[in-house]
């Protein structure tokens, strides 16, 4: 089940607000359709969200091919600038459209060079999380019970996952594990998709309240906790959805190792420490409302943010398709980047 595919012209995005009472796909041919889906999480997740907007300047460059080369690589940046716009904390999305107009600003044919690079981005992040997978899968020993925190599956990536690749590889190895997903409130990434993906992937989930994560750790036997991450910055510090610091704190509390998993194009070294990190504010209505149905009484004031970050300090190894990074971070994910 990809989340999103460039296929005959179009971008194909899996609708997950519709998960999982319904598989329903949005066929969009313009970047207005591309945006609104990303805003309204349709399709989520740093690595699909890069995807997903490399195909948007795809999509473009195939729609304006026969205007002049300087009003051909207008309408690109017109394009980065409209979808730049959409979520600011994710990096991968910005990522994934520099690259496309590095391509194209170094290509004879930037028009087909433009569709080819965010096919090449889409190819290496599906091998990059499987490698990633790999290498979290030896951190994972038989009987684990890891708790996780929102999406980082399939469904959020290229087609793989991260924190849910490494378990989902774990598992096929033939490891017995088990996995407790945080509902993930307000809009229940966890009690919808992740749960999802591991009930089709016959992987024992228990489904828990957010706020059930410590009795959790306490009483059934937590032994690792394994997240993804929306941004990371040189130094290590993770931003990933809201609620992932608190867990992080409660796992230090209960000795529980802590581990993130993301490709290194979720590192953003331009990011000195977590607090540089934009962090986005949804419509205080994904709080007030529940299933249509208002909850929270007229006149109180809502506080919707979307990520949280976590200090390094609680990290206790970073899981990419190039290893896991271990402190201190600001060397290790240097030599990743860089190799040196």
């Amino acid at each position: 089940m990809e989340p999103v595919e460039f296929r005959d012209g179009k971008v194909v995005i899996l609708d997950q607000t519709k998960l999982p009472l319904e598989i329903k796909y949005i066929q969009c041919e313009d970047l207005e359709c591309i945006a609104e889906a990303i805003k309204m999480l349709r399709v989520r997740g740093a690595p699909a969200l890069g995807v997903t907007a490399a195909f948007a300047l795809a999509l473009t460059a195939l729609q304006h091919v026969n205007k002049p080369l300087g009003d051909f690589f207008k309408e690109l940046e017109r394009a980065r600038e409209y979808i730049a716009k959409t979520r600011p904390t994710a990096v991968n999305l910005f990522w994934a459209m520099d690259r496309v107009l590095r391509k194209a600003q170094d290509s004879d044919k930037p028009w087909e060079d433009v569709v080819k690079e965010a096919l090449r981005i889409y190819e290496e992040n599906r091998a990059g999380e499987e490698k990633m997978a790999a290498y979290g899968a030896e951190l994972i020993k038989e009987g684990d019970v890891i708790l996780t925190h929102c999406n980082a599956g399939a469904l959020a990536t290229a087609g793989y996952g991260t924190a849910l690749g490494v378990i989902r590889e774990a598992w096929r190895r033939g490891k017995k594990i088990r996995v407790f997903a945080d509902e993930t409130r307000p809009l229940l990434q966890g009690a919808r998709l992740t749960a999802f993906e591991m009930v089709q992937e016959g992987i024992p989930v228990t489904v828990i309240p957010d706020n059930a994560a410590a009795f959790a750790m306490a009483r059934h036997g937590i032994t690792k906790v394994i997240v993804g991450a929306d941004r990371i910055a040189a130094n290590g510090d993770v931003a990933n959805k809201i609620g992932t610091y608190g867990v992080a704190i409660l796992a230090r509390e209960h000795d529980i190792p802590f581990y993130v998993a993301a490709p290194t194009s979720t590192i953003d070294p331009e990011i000195e420490t977590g607090m540089d990190i934009p962090i986005e504010y949804r419509d205080g209505k994904e709080v007030a409302f529940i299933a249509g149905k208002r909850f929270v009484p007229d006149g109180a004031e809502t506080l919707n943010p979307a990520f949280d970050v976590t200090p390094n300090e609680y990290v206790a190894g970073i899981i990419t398709e190039k290893g896991v990074l271990r402190p201190p971070y600001t060397e290790s994910i240097k030599k990743a980047l860089t190799g040196k």
